[in-house]
């Protein structure tokens, strides 16, 4: 078997430049050839968590100044680093404890102030948590939505779900590991018990662990599951119903209006359906110029 240096690529390094390096989210051979390489070649490293980078590099053998770039200095670095990259003809790679950066990562900032000093950034591609748990899903991925973290409180968790119920398209968070069951809840809660599922857990990783089903089933699953809330967590949420759906949905709630009270007959029909719940109610009340 080839080793990493038997198949070493060449690869040119522009300076001044900033390389996006997209770096394992678990298993360490998860890694481009070119990736390596161009961090063997640039002249500085900047890591979210310098310890978890060194762990990678001294895998590959790269020897490299490495100085940790994350949240709560990326604002106050940035116009200093672009500064050393005009001065010095640096050329600076960036990498997030996993995966690829500024997807929930830092790096934003950095990118803007080298685009505005007109330098070059290049995006060195591989692993993403995102993609690697939305082709497994088995959900629809030609149209999806990538909305990072939501947030952490659930008053505003469930708002930021309420603004996305009616989206059509497969939508994708992540989440942490202690609010998951949480964050389930308010999904079931704001999109219905059926919409489709998945939640994977610690993906590429030795306990890699794919749950599918409906809101409900995953849920039940998940709380049940002893391992469940550990790891790194992906969800992919299936769509909201589309137009073709309407009718059925509908004429379930015209059918239950008769026996229910509104909010009863949109809780049902939403549970069963996972139609949007305030556009149900629209229907419920008459306001069908705003369902």
């Amino acid at each position: 078997m080839e080793t990493a240096e038997e198949t070493a690529i060449s690869v040119a390094i522009e300076r001044p430049c900033l390389y996006l390096v997209a770096t394992p989210i678990g298993n360490l051979a998860d890694i481009s050839l070119r990736a390596i390489e161009t961090l063997r070649g640039v002249d500085l490293i900047l890591a979210e968590d310098t310890r978890t980078s060194l762990r990678l590099l001294d895998r590959y053998t790269i020897r490299k100044p490495l100085e940790a770039f994350h949240q709560h200095n990326e604002s106050a670095r940035a116009e200093a680093l672009v500064l050393r990259m005009r001065e010095e003809k640096l050329a600076l790679a960036l990498v997030s404890d996993a995966g690829t950066p500024l997807l929930s990562d830092p790096g934003f900032p950095l990118v803007r102030a080298v685009l505005a000093a007109g330098f070059p950034a290049r995006a060195i591609p591989g692993a993403s948590a995102l993609l690697a748990a939305l082709c497994v899903s088995g959900l629809p991925c030609d149209r999806f939505a990538f909305e990072g973290f939501l947030p952490a409180r659930s008053a505003a968790r469930r708002s930021a779900l309420e603004a996305l119920s009616a989206d059509t398209r497969t939508l994708v968070f992540y989440e942490s590991s202690h609010r998951i069951l949480a964050t389930l809840a308010d999904i079931e809660s704001i999109m219905g018990e059926q919409r489709p599922l998945v939640v994977g857990r610690e993906i590429t990783k030795l306990h890699e662990t794919v749950y599918r089903g409906t809101v409900g089933e995953v849920r039940t699953r998940m709380t049940g599951d002893p391992h469940a809330c550990r790891g790194e967590l992906v969800i992919v949420l299936g769509g909201a119903p589309t137009q073709a759906d309407d009718g059925l949905a509908l004429r379930l709630l015209s059918a239950l209006r008769g026996k229910l009270s509104a909010r009863d007959a949109v809780e049902v029909v939403h549970a069963a359906t996972g139609y949007p719940r305030n556009r149900l109610y629209a229907h419920a009340l008459g306001d069908h110029e705003n369902a």
